[in-house]
């Protein structure tokens, strides 16, 4: 809904209205903020369609859908015992079939409710109003409350557990005295007291330290699946116990590496939303080897993959059965770089790693051109909260006159680890990079190493390749990935300037406002040079033609509710 619980509509929404209709602003950060103000998708929606005419055009649905069925998809099959540490999607697109979140953000980039049947935000944006929806059932008969949206709150943010959500939700956060794993004393964030509150049976308010605008998007980021309140002493396994989720789905089948089968929930288990049409969802592991999951789809033996490699996109392009399905993303390769010791410690050095690289050239040899170029950011363009720099010219000389001045004028010898974690483009990256250095006279050693060797060391090396998926604003992923003290900080990065700024903008709802603080924030990171950010890429897979409603999620997200098998 568009109005709070006295029937007010969110004073910030007309304005909203206005500068779609003055043309200040697109349709794209339109839906996006006026969803996250309470308005309903349907509404916002009807009033864009009604001024802008329909984003997409809809054609006749040739089709009934078919209630029933299987779907085989190749994909990894992992470890998914606690959805609050997720570090890769895979685990959460067989775990979100039986464990849901309080939101939704479809392959639009708009967000929905979901066990939320709505959110009502203060004018400030530092309250929130969660109103939980009535008769959700978890698997084991139990039915979804406030105190169990309240347990994953505080399990969240309990330093503890050690989730990522912690940098989405910084704004319910304190700092405090805490010790690292050798009794060190060292600061750690902790949830401010009465950050959360219950108001009643099946309502939950959130208190902010400062405002968010994104709250309900965040409550969307894959370890934000909401267990039953007796998660941890059942151990804290999702796939030993699969009725603490609320999901249309159970786990009949496990394997780590091999399969994971999910099947209807029985036993009189009624699902609270629309059933969905496939009656089962397979996984299974063909492992790494991209080529094994698309000669699996080729052979019928699978249905879709997780992911098209992009050097098997020629072949799959002329297999007869199958489709190609592809989106752009703000999924991307980050070459960070940790500040912290020699030869890094100056800036001198990192800027003129950043003026020797050619973004350009990268795109183009490492990802055949498939994405759009970066700017050493790490914001993308398909985030409505991107705001355009000057565009920074690739310059050699300048890079030999820093290195120069650093002291490094008869040239620097440096490494660069990669996992080649989603594929050989990854290594392909790094390999163009290391041409580009050389001729401003650093020699870069491609350092390549087992996926799990690097995951293993990913936080730790002073150079890395890493792999970052898709997430719905800019704010979100950089106060994941480079606010300071978050787990996922891999380039140990600190600037207060850099925090202060991601608040303001994460708090400002002018649109217009906010992108004048992001240019800022994007500048902040530019400026320190801690990362060679080259572009963004499209991301594919493949299925087979009798998979019908499929859509490329940007953040690979298996969304499959509507999804129907023509047999």
């Amino acid at each position: 809904m568009s109005r709070d619980n006295h029937g007010r509509e969110h004073p910030y929404i007309p304005e909203i209205k206005n500068q779609l209709l003055k043309g200040e602003i697109d349709r794209r950060e339109f839906l996006r903020t006026v969803t996250l103000l309470g308005m309903t998708a349907t509404a916002a929606y009807a009033f864009a369609d009604t001024f802008t005419g329909p984003g997409i055009i809809k054609g006749a649905q040739a089709q009934t859908p078919k209630k029933g069925g299987i779907i085989r998809a190749a994909m990894q099959v992992q470890d998914m015992s606690d959805p609050a540490v997720y570090d890769w999607v895979e685990k959460s697109n067989v775990s979100r079939q039986m464990v849901e979140y309080l939101t939704i953000t479809g392959p639009d980039n708009v967000t929905r409710p979901l066990l939320a049947e709505k959110w009502v935000p203060s004018d400030d944006l530092k309250t929130w109003t969660l109103h939980i929806r009535k008769g959700v059932k978890y698997g084991n008969g139990d039915e979804l409350t406030a105190d169990d949206v309240i347990y994953n709150f505080k399990r969240w943010l309990d330093p503890k557990t050690g989730s990522s959500m912690v940098g989405m939700l910084n704004s319910m956060l304190d700092e405090s005295e805490g010790k690292d794993k050798d009794g060190k004393p060292m600061k750690i964030k902790v949830m401010t007291p009465g950050a959360v509150e219950k108001v009643d049976k099946y309502t939950v308010r959130i208190h902010l330290n400062s405002p968010d605008l994104s709250i309900p998007e965040k409550l969307y980021h894959y370890p934000a699946a909401i267990v039953h309140r007796s998660f941890d002493e059942k151990g804290a396994n999702i796939a030993k116990n699969p009725e603490l989720g609320t999901g249309p789905y159970t786990l009949a089948e496990y394997r780590v590496g091999e399969k994971a089968v999910l099947k209807r929930r029985g036993g009189g288990f009624e699902y609270w939303g629309e059933d969905p049409y496939l009656d089962e969802i397979h996984y299974i592991d063909t492992g790494q080897d991209s080529s094994a999951a698309l000669a699996a789809v080729a052979s019928g033996q699978v249905d879709t993959i997780y992911s098209l490699d992009l050097t098997l996109l020629g072949a799959a392009q002329n297999m007869p059965g199958i489709k190609v399905l592809e989106t752009t993303t703000a999924q991307t390769g980050v070459m960070r770089i940790q500040s912290l010791k020699a030869p890094y410690d100056d800036i001198r050095v990192r800027q003129a790693m950043q003026l020797a690289a050619d973004n350009q050239k990268m795109l183009d040899i490492a990802y055949q051109g498939r994405g759009q170029v970066a700017e050493n950011h790490h914001v993308a363009k398909v985030q409505p909260d991107y705001a355009p720099l000057p565009k920074i010219k690739r310059d050699v000389a300048k890079a030999k006159q820093l290195l120069a001045d650093a002291g490094h004028g008869g040239g620097l010898n440096i490494e660069c680890n990669v996992g080649n974690t989603n594929g050989q483009w990854e290594t392909d990256q790094v390999i163009v990079l290391k041409q580009n250095l050389a001729e401003a006279g650093i020699n870069l050693k491609v350092n390549i190493m087992p996926a799990a060797q690097y995951w293993e060391v990913w936080t730790k090396a002073q150079f890395s390749l890493t792999v970052w998926t898709h997430r719905p604003l800019g704010t979100m992923l950089l106060g994941v990935a480079y606010r300071t003290g978050v787990p996922w900080n891999e380039a140990a990065y600190a600037s207060k300037e850099f925090d202060d700024l991601l608040t303001q903008a994460e708090s400002t709802v002018d649109m217009n406002a906010r992108h004048k603080i992001m240019a800022k924030v994007e500048k902040r990171l530019q400026d320190d040079a801690i990362m060679i950010q080259p572009y963004f890429r499209s991301v594919m897979t493949v299925s087979s033609e009798k998979v019908k409603n499929l859509a490329v999620h940007p953040t690979n997200y298996h969304q499959w509710h509507k999804v129907w098998i023509d047999s």
